[in-house]
This record gives structure tokens, C-alpha cells and sequence, in this order.
């Protein structure tokens, strides 16, 4: 696993700690890290503050992310997706899309390339969470 989404899988437990959802997220330009960020709709009680979603607020304005990859621990939504469509993100590296199957082919139809690493480290860490937490995942992914 490369460091960037060790790091993404660092936020998602922070996340975790801290009573909201395990997913994390990296933003990185030339090989360096410009924001990270992890879900934090439990923790600052906003609906759409997804671990992508806190990663580019984190990263603030940076004018064009044409050059950038973002990295999940999780596939991203149609939400996120739209965003990383609408910002023209170009790569979207996942640690898995097993327990989310996500907006992989919505991105994809966009041009953005999606590569899926299916890590057990991001599967077990999901899966453990929507089984000791299923209603708060369920809010999550808006299937109440």
C-alpha cells in the first residue's frame, strides 16, 4: 500500500475515534500531499461532509486540480463524484468498493480514470463498521 493511502486509511480511523464514519481521504499534486480530510457528518452534524468532501475543503482554493489525484478509502458517491467531476480531477485511486459500490462508472463516463486496489484493511474496516453500526451507515449512504 503507498503512503497516500495509508494515509487515507489514517483518516478514517481518526474518523472512527471520533464516533463518525471510517472513510478517509487524500488530495495530492506532483507526487506531494496538498489536504487530507475523513467523514465527519456525525461529528460536525453536516450531511454532506463526506471524507472527499472534507479533503477539499481542507485543501481550500488551489485553482485548477487538473493535475491532482484523489485517494478514498471507500469509492466515492455520487456526490463526491460529482465534485471530483465538476472540479476535473483527473484520478481517483480506492481502497475498495466491495461493501459500496459507489459512482465508479458515472466518473468514468467523465473521463476520470478510477483504479480500485480492493485493500482487506479498507474492507474489514467497513465491514466491521456497518455491521456494529448499521443505522448510522444506512444514514449515511441515504438508505433509511
Amino acid at each position: 500500500m503507498d503512503s497516500f493511502m495509508q494515509m487515507a486509511l489514517e483518516e478514517a480511523r481518526q474518523g472512527l475515534r471520533e464516533g463518525g464514519i471510517p472513510i478517509g481521504s487524500v488530495l495530492v499534486r506532483d507526487g506531494v500531499v496538498v489536504a487530507a480530510g475523513h467523514n465527519k457528518r456525525v461529528q460536525e452534524n453536516n450531511p454532506i461532509l463526506h471524507g472527499e468532501m472534507d479533503c477539499l475543503l481542507n485543501a481550500g482554493r488551489i485553482g485548477s486540480y487538473r493535475n491532482t489525484t484523489i485517494y478514498s478509502t471507500l469509492m466515492p458517491c455520487y456526490m463526491c463524484a460529482g465534485t471530483i467531476v465538476q472540479f476535473k480531477i483527473p484520478k481517483v485511486i480506492v481502497g475498495e468498493s466491495r461493501t459500496f459500490p459507489g459512482a465508479r462508472q458515472f466518473m468514468e463516463s467523465h473521463g476520470v480514470e478510477v483504479v480500485d486496489l480492493d485493500l482487506p484493511e479498507c474492507v474489514d474496516m467497513m465491514e466491521a463498521f456497518i455491521r456494529e453500526k448499521p443505522e448510522l451507515w444506512n444514514e449515511d449512504i441515504m438508505e433509511l
